[in-house]
């Protein structure tokens, strides 16, 4: 009997493809434990983990975050329009593409290079309904068409820092515009002690949504240390429960706040305008040790 897809070993004759792309040196590299599936980092920095063979395999801990709002966004199996922020290596993108077949998806990647080289190592199903787009996120985001998307997800970053103009308002406007009534927003925001940009970014979404939640471990929370946190933003009611037991059952388990809880974490900050926004911070060297 073969071994199973979770214990497999490949080759270590699988080398890493390197490239220089436009945002750095882009390393993919090949994951022992799964036959075809490879790590991306740019400069250093883990980007995205893809595994060819089962792209419903999200193995960092915030795309499990991200792929709970995905399956919730709708009744499991149907079809939704989705716009990624951000591409990577498609992580997302593919888990929907298999999740929810015949969905529709734009990516917008910036980095013209680094979606070549994705392309050319790590090819999507020729049968998902992918488009991609080699664009700034939020000029990319201004060209979906009014009211497309069930679902929006940002996960841009150049050099391990979140834009300055992905954290406005102004933004967020153009995130609405692009949403049916009834669409989800989720964020990857990346932050550390105090936690300023994190509450900033609560402060700035509930400024446009009626409705929010936020995924992530109470380490992080309690600013201990620096790491990711999943903001969900709605116009309509959040699948709390459901959130909140997807979270506590993760591998790496998370906390999900929403509510009064939620705007009391912001201590009072608010909302970040286009004139003032400035880009995420820096993760510390030891983040990626």
């Amino acid at each position: 009997m073969g071994r199973s897809r979770n214990t497999r070993r490949r080759s270590a004759a699988v080398e890493a493809v390197v490239e220089a792309v436009d945002g750095g040196l882009a390393q993919l590299v090949p994951d022992p434990d799964r036959d075809r599936a490879w790590t991306l980092l740019i400069d250093g920095a883990p980007q995205s983990h893809v595994d060819l063979d089962d792209p419903a395999h999200l193995s960092f801990e915030y795309q499990r975050r991200l792929g709970h709002v995905i399956d919730l966004v709708a009744p499991a199996g149907r079809p939704v329009h989705a716009v990624h922020l951000g591409g990577g290596a498609f992580t997302l993108a593919r888990y929907v593409a298999a999740t929810r077949p015949r969905s529709t998806q734009q990516v917008v990647e910036r980095d013209a290079q680094l979606v070549q080289l994705v392309r050319r190592e790590l090819p999507l199903d020729p049968g998902a309904r992918v488009r991609v787009r080699s664009a700034d996120a939020r000029a990319g985001l201004g060209k979906v068409p009014d009211g497309w998307a069930d679902l929006v997800v940002a996960d841009v970053f150049s050099g391990a820092r979140t834009p300055a103009h992905l954290t406005s308002v102004e933004y967020l406007d153009e995130v609405r515009r692009a949403l049916k009534p009834s669409g989800v927003y989720a964020a990857n925001i990346a932050d550390g002690p105090p936690l300023a940009h994190l509450r900033g970014q609560i402060a700035t979404a509930a400024a446009r949504f009626g409705e929010l939640a936020l995924i992530a471990d109470p380490a992080v929370l309690r600013g201990k240390r620096f790491g990711n946190a999943v903001l969900v933003a709605s116009d309509l009611s959040l699948p709390l429960a459901e959130l909140t037991r997807r979270a506590a059952s993760d591998p790496h388990p998370g906390r999900v706040e929403h509510g009064r809880q939620l705007i009391d974490f912001t201590g009072g900050a608010g909302p970040v305008t286009d004139e003032a926004a400035v880009a995420s911070p820096a993760p510390p060297p030891s983040v990626f040790r």
